[in-house]
């Protein structure tokens, strides 16, 4: 038997793997239930970096995993902190995405369509 952790799409499983003699597989097929497939943490992805020219110091991250389903705001605008400034949909759910705090939009590092994690940087404001 040996183990090995396969990564899917950023989602890391571990599984393991019986060997046969000659590599060739077993005449009949055991009678052992499939083994489940233990979800590992997958490692970190970098965060992206703000988009250069006036980005903000203030971070609108994704509360959820999804995609970029609306920008409600542009860059230069106002907001007061709990505003929307991007909405996501995840499993048919529009989710709001607000802002932390009250600033003025410094850019929008998303597009309508994207795929974003939870974390994921979509604003920054000022």
């Amino acid at each position: 038997m040996k183990n090995y952790t396969i990564t899917v799409n950023g989602t890391a499983y571990d599984v393991t793997v019986e060997e046969t003699e000659g590599g060739a597989a077993p005449a009949a097929p055991a009678k052992k239930a499939a083994p489940s497939l233990a979800k590992k943490a997958a490692p970190a992805a970098p965060a992206a970096a703000p988009a250069a020219g006036g980005a903000g110091s203030i971070r609108v991250e994704a509360g959820a995993a999804g995609k970029v389903f609306k920008l409600d705001t542009k860059v230069g605008d106002t907001v007061k902190k709990g505003d929307t400034v991007v909405t996501i949909e995840a499993m048919k759910m529009e989710i709001p995405v607000v802002a932390p705090q009250d600033g003025t939009v410094a850019s929008i590092d998303c597009a309508v369509g994207d795929p974003c994690e939870a974390g994921a940087l979509l604003a920054t404001l000022k």
